[in-house]
C-alpha cells in the first residue's frame, strides 16, 4: 500500500481497473457498470485510511464529465424543456422536497440529531455541494469549540448515505431499463429503412412538399422516371408512374409510401450508373454545427443527404438536423460529383483525431467561472453551481449553440465519449477513496443504523416519487425517465450507468440535463435548511 500512498495517480487507475472488473459482474441481469469504481474506491479507502486522492484530480474528472454531458445534451435540451421540461422539473421538485420531509421525520424518530440528519440527506441524495452548504451553515449554528464534532456528524451521515443513495438510484434505473418496451425508439436506436414507392396519385406537388407533409420524418433519395434515374431534388414534380426511394423509420416510410401510391417490388436504391451513394465522414469544421438545410447540398453540389449516422445510431437527414464532427452522412449524387462532395464534408478520420483545444479550453474555463458565481439567497447566505453545475450549464448552452463564427463548440462523438468516460473514472475513484475511511469507521456503529435508515428513506422516496410522477402523471418515455432519475440524484455515476443501458444515450443525457440544475439548487438550499430547523 505504501506505493499507492505515494502515487495518487497510480492509485486512481488501480481503483479504476478493479472497479471496472467488478462492474462487469452481473447477477440476475444487474451489474454496477462503471459505478462500481466508486465502491472499489470505498474499499481501498477502508483498507488504508492514509490513501488519498488530491481534490484537483477528481475535480478535473467531474468537470470533464459534466461538461461533455452538457455538450452532448445541448442540441436537444431546449426542445425537451419546451415539450416536457416544466413537468419533469415539477416532478423533481416534489421528489426532492418530499425526501427532505421524509429524512427529517426518520431523523426525529430515531434521534439522529440535526447534523447527522442533514448529512444523511446530502448523502442519500448524493450531492456534495449540499454537504458543503451544510458545513457552511454549521459555522453560524455551533460555537467554534464544538464545530469539529458537529461537522464530523454531518460527514458521517454523508459518507454512509452516499453509497446507499447511489445504489438505490442505480436499482431504480435498472428497474426502468427492464420495463422499457422494445418499441421505444430511443432505447435501441431507430431502424431506418428504404422503400420504393410507385407514385399513383396525381397532383402531389414536389418532393419537398411531400416531405413536409410527412413532418420531415422521411427523406427521398432517388427518382426513376422511365429509364432515367436521377437525384431526388426537392423541386422535382411528382408524376404518376415515378419510382421514388423513401428513407425513414419503418412506420413513417410506409405511411409516406401510402400517400404517394403503393410500394414497388423494384429496388431502385440498388441501381447505379447515373446516381451513386457513399458514406462520408463530417470532419470539416466549417460544416459542423450547421443544419442539413443550411448546407443545401442539392443546390451547391447536385446531391442529397438521406441519413446521418452518429455513433451507432442512424437518423433521417431532416432539414433541421445539426451535423456534428464525426457524423457519417449518406449522400446520393451523380458519381462525378462525389469527390467534390467528399472534400466539402472533409471525409478525414485523421482530422477528427485532433481535439480543438481552443474551443474545449474556453468552454471549460467559462463553466468554471459560472460555477464560481455566488448567488445570494433570501434571508442571507448564498449558493454557487460549483464544479458540477457551472460546466454543465455552459456545456448545455454551447452544445445548443453549436458554433460561434469559426469556433465549433461540439466535440467529435468519439472524443466526447472518451473524455466523459475518463472524467467518470477520475471522479468516482477519487471520491470513493477519500470517503472510505469515514465510511469504514461508522458503518458498524449504532448511530450508523439510524443514518442508514434516514438515507435509504430519502433516496427511496425521491426515486419512487420521480418514477411515479414521470410514468403515471407525465407519461414520459422510460429512456428519458432514467436520465431524469439520474438528474434528480445529481449523480454522474447513475447517469453513466443509465447511458450504458441504451445504444443511443441522447435522451438519457437530455433528461439528466433538463432537471439537474433545479435539483442541485434545491438540495443546496434544503440541506442547510434541515440543519437550521432541527437545531
Amino acid at each position: 500500500m505504501s506505493l499507492l500512498r505515494d502515487d495518487p495517480l497510480l492509485l486512481v487507475f488501480v481503483v479504476a481497473a478493479v472497479g471496472y472488473l467488478a462492474g462487469r459482474i452481473r447477477v440476475g441481469g444487474f451489474g454496477f457498470g462503471v459505478a462500481a469504481v466508486l465502491f472499489a474506491g470505498l474499499a481501498f479507502g477502508m483498507a488504508d485510511p492514509h490513501l488519498k486522492v488530491p481534490r484537483p484530480l477528481w475535480t478535473l474528472g467531474l468537470v470533464l464529465f459534466v461538461y461533455t454531458v452538457g455538450l452532448a445534451a445541448g442540441p436537444g435540451f431546449l426542445t425537451a424543456l419546451r415539450r416536457r421540461g416544466v413537468g419533469a422539473n415539477v416532478a423533481v421538485l416534489v421528489a426532492v422536497v418530499t425526501a427532505a420531509a421524509t429524512v427529517a421525520a426518520v431523523g426525529l424518530v430515531v434521534g439522529l440529531g440535526p447534523e447527522a440528519t442533514a448529512g444523511a440527506y446530502a448523502g442519500g441524495l448524493t450531492n456534495t455541494p449540499a454537504l458543503a452548504a451544510s458545513l457552511e451553515a454549521l459555522k453560524t449554528i455551533v460555537p467554534d469549540r464544538g464545530f469539529d464534532a458537529a461537522s464530523g456528524r454531518i460527514l458521517v451521515g454523508y459518507s454512509l448515505g452516499y453509497p446507499l443513495g447511489v445504489t438505490i438510484a442505480l436499482l431504480a434505473v435498472f428497474a426502468l431499463a427492464r420495463r422499457r418496451g422494445s418499441d421505444e425508439p430511443t432505447a435501441t436506436g431507430v431502424e431506418i429503412v428504404v422503400r420504393t414507392a410507385l407514385v399513383e396519385h396525381p397532383g402531389l406537388g414536389t418532393l419537398g412538399e411531400a416531405r413536409a407533409r410527412s413532418g420531415d420524418a422521411v427523406t427521398f433519395g432517388r427518382v426513376k422516371r422511365g429509364e432515367r434515374l436521377f437525384v431526388a431534388d426537392e423541386d422535382v414534380e411528382l408524376l404518376p408512374g415515378d419510382l421514388v426511394t423513401v428513407v425513414g423509420p419503418r412506420a413513417d416510410a410506409e405511411r409516406a409510401v401510402g400517400r404517394l401510391g403503393r410500394e414497388s417490388a423494384e429496388h431502385v436504391e440498388l441501381e447505379r450508373g447515373d446516381v451513386d451513394f457513399r458514406r462520408i465522414v463530417v470532419s470539416h469544421r466549417a460544416v459542423a454545427g450547421k443544419t442539413i438545410a443550411d448546407l443545401d447540398v442539392q443546390s451547391h453540389h447536385g446531391g442529397t443527404v438521406t441519413r446521418v449516422r452518429r455513433g451507432d445510431v442512424d437518423m433521417v437527414a431532416a432539414p433541421g438536423l445539426v451535423l456534428e464532427l464525426g457524423d457519417r452522412v449518406r449522400v446520393v449524387a451523380p458519381p462525378e460529383r462525389m469527390t467534390e462532395i467528399a472534400r466539402y464534408f472533409g471525409d478525414s478520420y485523421r482530422e477528427l483525431r485532433e481535439l480543438d483545444v481552443l474551443s474545449f479550453s474556453v468552454g471549460v474555463a467559462l463553466g468554471l467561472l459560472v460555477g464560481a458565481i455566488d448567488v445570494p439567497l433570501p434571508g442571507g447566505g448564498s449558493f454557487a453551481l460549483g464544479f458540477a453545475g457551472g460546466p454543465l450549464v455552459v456545456g448545455l448552452v454551447l452544445g445548443a449553440i453549436g458554433r460561434t463564427g469559426p469556433i465549433v463548440w461540439q466535440l467529435p462523438h468519439s472524443a466526447n465519449l472518451t473524455l466523459r468516460q475518463l472524467g467518470t473514472v477520475l471522479f468516482l475513484a477519487g471520491i470513493g477513496v477519500n470517503a472510505g475511511n469515514a465510511f469504514g469507521d461508522t458503518i458498524l456503529s449504532l448511530q450508523a443504523l439510524g443514518v442508514i435508515a434516514a438515507a435509504v428513506a430519502a433516496a427511496a422516496t425521491a426515486s419512487l416519487a420521480t418514477v411515479l410522477i414521470g410514468t403515471l402523471v407525465l407519461g414520459l418515455p422510460l429512456t428519458t425517465l432514467t436520465g431524469i432519475v439520474s438528474g434528480m440524484q445529481t449523480q454522474p455515476a447513475v447517469l453513466a450507468y443509465a447511458s450504458e443501458q441504451v445504444e443511443d444515450d441522447t435522451q438519457v443525457n437530455v433528461g439528466y440535463a433538463t432537471v439537474v440544475p433545479l435539483a442541485m439548487i434545491l438540495k443546496i438550499v434544503l440541506a442547510p435548511l434541515l440543519l437550521r430547523l432541527l437545531s
